[in-house]
């Protein structure tokens, strides 16, 4: 019988894309998760090391529950060089990495480097740096069978460059307006 323990990992440092971590969301009209895309660079071999061995852990725990479970099951993690599952280019942050979107129904533990919480939902991005708790398991879901992993926690570890939209800078003011206008047209 094979460990459940060795299904359980903690990434070195990842970049977090897609990050919906302070709220649960609905995907394609499925339950509400918390998630987030983890961005893994190539040369960690050692984060790399030990998701090929909880995949591998999960897999023959699969193999004892689910009938017919493929000896090599469809995963989570994907070439970031290549193209989404759906066959669309994944997008320029994505080079050069392995990217693995994970989730949770329950809210994941969100700690900075010294292990306290954190709360200020900005602190937490999309393009931060971070490391992650992982919990990998088997899945039999809609005639798919496969390995997916759970989000249990995040520990952030740095800032990086937004990967997301919205932000506004001094510069994204435009400043040759005259608001004081007293024939506005919107009256």
């Amino acid at each position: 019988m094979a460990n459940a323990n060795a299904t359980k990992i903690t990434t070195g440092r990842v970049r977090l894309s897609y990050a919906n971590l302070f709220h649960p969301r609905s995907i394609n009209g499925g339950p509400e998760k918390y998630s987030v895309t983890l961005l893994i660079r190539k040369d960690d071999k050692k984060t790399l090391a030990k998701i090929r061995s909880a995949i591998e852990a999960a897999t023959e725990l699969a193999k004892e529950k689910i009938k017919k479970f493929p000896a090599k099951p469809a995963t989570t993690i994907h070439d970031g060089d290549g193209d989404t599952p759906n066959g669309n280019p994944y997008g320029e942050e994505c080079k050069g990495c392995y990217v693995m979107a994970v989730s949770s129904a329950k809210k994941p533990v969100i700690v900075d480097r010294d292990k306290a919480p954190i709360v200020d939902e900005d602190e937490v991005y999309s393009g931060c740096y971070a490391r992650a708790v992982l919990n990998f398991y088997g899945y039999d879901a809609q005639g798919k069978k496969g390995i997916s992993a759970g989000l249990n926690g995040i520990m952030k570890l740095a800032d990086g460059e937004r990967l997301s939209g919205g932000g506004v800078t001094d510069e994204d003011w435009d400043d040759d307006f005259d608001d004081e206008d007293e024939d506005a047209i919107f009256k």
